[in-house]
């Protein structure tokens, strides 16, 4: 299957896969590392309204970008319109290029207020958000929503048909419901309908393992772009066709340049806690990745888990997957 180009607004996608928003994963370097290695748009953690309104310097340092991660999309969460669209104007002043409204996080400090995914169940009110954000930015604005609250509400086509007719310019359908939470299995065919229900863009999301799998997600649904998320963790190489092997060097190769893009824009230290479960993951299902992990949880500063890294390099050739 050949890939096809696709808009958002005036944004030409190339290559249809997509780096996921994912709370505490997607920030600054890590959305850099998965652009190197090929996304095409990458994604932001969760921002609150109501951080941005504030002014609120841990949620102004969440949206910090730069020039090499271009295009990026910003998510917002909320559910007041009026502070939802206060937001999106600050937001249009960065050096951004979409807008992303989450109307899908299942997580229960989200939905108890209304915002995420129990928006599915208040379609008026997500509508009214939707407008909000679009008559305050010039940026395309996305929506990013379930299948339904439940398995006896799937409502995402009609969920689809309206934020469309609210001005979004893209959706992204995550193929479970509320109560499915994180667990369960995906049902592409409610993607496939919804491409069938609006006639803007369609990006697919919910468990897409490997660069293959996504293409299979895009011909049996026909939807126009992929959006992975878990899968990337300690696996950036994803968004590439080509993919090459996860060998212990393409491992310990990312997970270095990941630290040195770390370095450079956060504050090593005091990122640590983050930075040692990131760089976990680049291990998993290898041999001799529980104790490469161990290491890994051990370390004290950001300097030692750098030299921790530098020296399982000098040893890649006696490792094995």
């Amino acid at each position: 299957m050949k890939n096809k180009p696709f808009k958002i607004g005036s944004l030409t996608l190339e290559n249809p896969f997509i780096l996921a928003p994912l709370a505490g994963y997607t920030d600054l370097p890590f959305r850099l590392l998965c652009r190197e290695f090929g996304a095409d748009l990458v994604f932001s953690e969760m921002i609150s309204c109501h951080g941005l309104a504030y002014n609120q310097q841990k949620t102004i340092d969440m949206i910090r970008s730069c020039e090499e991660e271009r295009p990026v999309a910003i998510q917002l969460f909320g559910a007041e319109p009026e502070l939802m669209g206060e937001a999106a104007h600050i937001l249009s002043r960065e050096p951004i290029d979409i807008i992303d409204i989450n109307m899908g996080c299942p997580v229960k400090k989200v939905t108890k207020k209304g915002a995420g995914s129990a928006l599915m169940k208040t379609p008026e009110l997500a509508r009214e958000i939707i407008t909000q954000v679009c008559e305050n930015t010039n940026k395309p604005v996305t929506v990013k929503f379930r299948s339904g609250w439940n398995h006896q509400a799937i409502n995402a086509p009609e969920f689809a048909r309206m934020a469309q007719e609210a001005g979004a310019k893209a959706v992204t359908v995550h193929a479970r419901t509320w109560s499915d939470g994180f667990s369960g299995c995906v049902d592409w065919s409610v993607i496939e309908e919804v491409k069938k229900n609006v006639t803007i863009p369609v990006i697919g999301n919910g468990d897409i393992m490997s660069y293959q799998q996504g293409l299979k997600m895009m011909e049996q649904t026909g939807c126009d772009g992929v959006m992975i998320g878990r899968a990337a963790l300690g696996a950036p190489w994803i968004f590439r066709v080509d993919a090459p092997l996860p060998t212990p060097l393409l491992r310990l190769t990312a997970l270095k340049r990941h630290l040195e893009l770390i370095e450079t824009f956060c504050n090593p230290q005091w990122a640590l806690g983050k930075t040692r479960n990131h760089a976990g993951r680049y291990f998993k299902g290898m041999k001799h990745g529980s104790a490469i992990r161990n290491r890994i949880y051990q370390v004290a500063t950001f300097t030692e888990l750098q030299n921790t890294i530098d020296s399982l390099l000098s040893e890649a050739g006696s490792l094995r997957n």
